[in-house]
């Protein structure tokens, strides 16, 4: 009888084991293939930047491929519809910005979807400022001299965005709200197209993502005069925050990973600890740190909750600029 209650504890002891093992197969099985990552915007932008070399890590890290694929148009919204309506097995995500915050509002006239239900968040993956750019030629070396001259130029500055849509576009809509001036809005597809564009001479301003207008800067073919953080960012610190001369305009361009509704909770949980794994990589801490990203890493829930912040809080712009909806 000794015996066998002596066994009876090496029995449960070795099929708790059994299901420990179990559980941390089934935990890591995902990704079993090759994993999509769509970017709803065009190449040499922020996100398709950021993009790449997270996927070169995160292949690294789960031994499977990830293939940035860019679907640019509408906004981010046509990539983001291809996710929507992808097989819901782990195995297609989106890796957007809080753009599509923006656009749950600005086309919800026409989208055939929604992102609050249709979209499972995994995780936040970063924050990065938008740094208010000009063109060399226009006489303004601060925020207040650009008002200054804007005030005087009856047609109005021309003024670039990335698409329709994204912070880009939200941030130059509310600097012309709040600082009562005129500017002209001239949209483009992408990060890539716009700076191009401020670099040539075609548009006088832009609101830039972080790792562009710092790849801009370098060329010394355009000047940066403030960012949209509350703060000075790390990788910026001699520009000031705008807010501090146009009180109330900050906007923080967050980068995000979202799944096709439906997909199981293992692989939106397991992108979420894999993408802390790669944020902790000493190449991916040195770009963050030169391009002013802030790497966050949040659970699937950090990521719905900051969604419908942004998604009330940009819905109040729009109403107030009167912006068409689409």
């Amino acid at each position: 009888m000794k015996m066998i209650g002596a066994i009876k504890p090496a029995v449960a002891a070795l099929g708790g084991a059994v299901l420990l093992a179990a559980g941390t197969v089934f935990a890591q099985s995902w990704p079993s293939k090759a994993v999509r990552v769509i970017v709803p915007f065009g190449t040499g932008g922020g996100t398709d930047i950021q993009g790449r070399l997270l996927a070169d890590n995160l292949q690294r890290l789960t031994g499977q491929r990830f293939l940035i694929d860019n679907r640019s148009g509408a906004g981010g919204m046509i990539g983001t519809e291809l996710v929507i309506n992808s097989p819901a097995d782990g195995h297609t995500l989106l890796f957007t910005t809080a753009s599509l915050a923006v656009n749950t509002t600005l086309y919800s006239k026409t989208l055939k979807f929604d992102p609050r239900s249709d979209l499972l968040p995994s995780t936040l993956v970063s924050n990065a400022p938008n740094v208010l750019c000009v063109h060399p030629s226009v006489p303004a070396k601060s925020v207040p001299e650009l008002i200054a001259l804007a005030k005087k130029t009856p047609q109005g500055l021309n003024s670039g965005v990335n698409t329709p849509g994204t912070t880009s576009h939200l941030a130059a809509e509310m600097l012309a709200q709040l600082a009562g001036i005129k500017t002209v809005i001239v949209p483009y597809t992408g990060g890539g197209p716009s700076i191009q564009a401020l670099m040539t001479g075609d548009i006088d301003l832009l609101f830039a993502t972080g790792p562009v207008a710092s790849a801009a800067l370098k060329t010394g073919r355009v000047r940066c005069l403030a960012v949209t953080t509350p703060g000075k960012n790390r990788s910026l610190p001699d520009l000031p925050p705008i807010n501090a001369f146009v009180p109330g305009l900050e906007i923080n361009n967050w980068y995000a990973m979202f799944f096709p509704k439906g997909t199981p909770s293992e692989p939106v949980n397991r992108l979420s600890a894999v993408i802390k794994q790669a944020l902790d990589d000493d190449k991916i801490k040195a770009f963050y740190a030169r391009e002013g990203l802030e790497p966050i890493g949040s659970s699937p829930d950090g990521l719905r909750d900051q969604f419908q912040k942004d998604i009330e809080k940009y819905a109040k712009v729009i109403k107030a600029r009167n912006i068409p909806l689409r």
